[in-house]
């Protein structure tokens, strides 16, 4: 439900950037989201894999509130505890003592802090040393270093030129990003899953074939974890599903559950490429975000959220597995843990999106033919099943043509 006259004052008030679905949400408690007229939905989408935790959980709720009214801003020309706490938990979850990690506010300003990192450590070495590889299919952030390492075309073309220093190999073709990476290369860009990309797997084979070239020529192998870290996969991380260890990763979306934060994180050479002056933040690794950020992780650890993610990260496959055959919409299934997409035979997810939320049930149309689930880590199997029976019932009414039209 939404208020009749908030749409036509938004028009009137902020730029028309995004496609909004025809609801107003004003409330949530774990999984579940209110409309203003109290009508409750079932979040497959944890606002783009962020909510983690679900909505409103107690113990971020507290840890914001004791900070806010204790310190909420410096800036980072002083020491605060609760970042330099943050980093070192950081460091511990991906099992790097010699990490070093850099806080910022977005998955976005992540990569630009990744690209600007990478090009220090390359210059280094050889003042030519500027060039980064990255995936087709792959995204980023939408600020212009990050959108140009954004593969989708589509995206760049209204904001070009961009620049000629990133080259974008398929997805799935280890030869290719090997011929790709030369002595001018600082840094090859991954994402485990590519989420934006349809939530596809890069193959084993891609993710060694870059670890190899980025060894070969001295260059760093940055992964990007700003959708699947923080144990959406079944794992801390996701390279650590994976044989395949990176030298940057780049943190957002579920650090803080909502709040904007971000973070890199580097090991060995490249955790010291930046000096003082070489990048800044205002805003980022400030006390109230790291302060909610350390909440996140004593869940996450204290509920064993990782290995549950993983646990029923197969429920969901075996769910929606069961669609396919059942429904002539669906095709298919891809993904790992708690990020997967229903994969379907014709470009109809808009579609499927629009009916399950008249079902109440919240999920993405991630590309035209691929529906994304993205629940909390904190779902139960009992929220699986009520959402495929939600699911269920709007791939029915998707496919009918007398139902799908409006």
């Amino acid at each position: 439900m939404i208020a009749p006259d908030l749409a036509a004052r938004e028009a009137a008030a902020l730029m028309g950037t995004y496609r909004r679905q025809p609801v107003e949400f004003v409330s949530g408690q774990g999984p579940w989201l209110v409309d203003a007229g109290g009508r409750r939905y079932l979040d497959f989408v944890s606002g783009l894999s962020v909510t983690s935790l679900g909505h409103a959980h107690p113990a971020v709720a507290d840890a914001v509130a004791a900070q806010v009214r204790t310190l909420v801003h410096t800036s980072n020309l002083y020491y605060t505890r609760p970042q330099v706490e943050l980093a070192e938990r950081l460091k511990a979850t991906l099992g790097w003592d010699d990490g070093l990690a850099f806080f910022c506010n977005s998955g976005a300003e992540a990569n630009e802090a990744a690209i600007k990192l990478a090009r220090r450590h390359g210059k280094l070495r050889d003042p030519g040393k500027v060039g980064v590889v990255a995936l087709e299919g792959g995204f980023h952030g939408r600020t212009l270093g990050a959108l140009l390492a954004t593969g989708s075309p589509d995206k760049h073309a209204p904001f070009e030129p961009l620049g000629t220093w990133m080259t974008h190999v398929p997805h799935d073709d280890p030869d290719a990003l090997t011929a790709a990476v030369d002595e001018g290369t600082c840094a090859v860009w991954v994402e485990i899953v590519q989420g934006e990309g349809g939530v596809r797997p890069v193959g084993e084979e891609v993710l060694r074939a870059a670890r190899d070239a980025c060894d070969r020529v001295g260059a760093l192998l940055v992964a990007d974890e700003v959708q699947t870290g923080l144990g959406r996969l079944g794992a801390w991380y996701g390279w650590q599903t994976s044989a395949v260890e990176p030298d940057v990763v780049c943190l957002a979306k579920a650090l803080a559950n909502g709040l904007p934060a971000g973070a890199i994180v580097a090991r060995g050479e490249a955790s010291t490429a930046f000096g003082p002056g070489d990048h800044a933040t205002t805003f980022g690794g400030g006390p109230v975000v790291c302060a909610a950020a350390l909440a996140v992780l004593d869940v996450i650890e204290r509920e064993g959220l990782v290995d549950r993610a993983r646990r029923l990260g197969g429920v969901l496959t075996d769910r929606l597995e069961q669609f396919v055959g059942a429904f002539d919409l669906a095709a298919g299934v891809r993904g790992r843990g708690l990020l997967q997409a229903l994969v379907l035979d014709r470009p109809a997810a808009a579609d499927v999106v629009r009916h399950a939320l008249a079902e109440g049930l919240v999920v993405n149309d991630v590309a035209p033919d691929a529906v994304r689930l993205a629940p909390a880590l904190v779902i139960g199997e009992a929220d699986i099943d009520d959402m495929a029976a939600r699911l269920a019932r709007a791939l029915a009414a998707a496919a009918s043509p007398a139902r799908g039209r409006t």
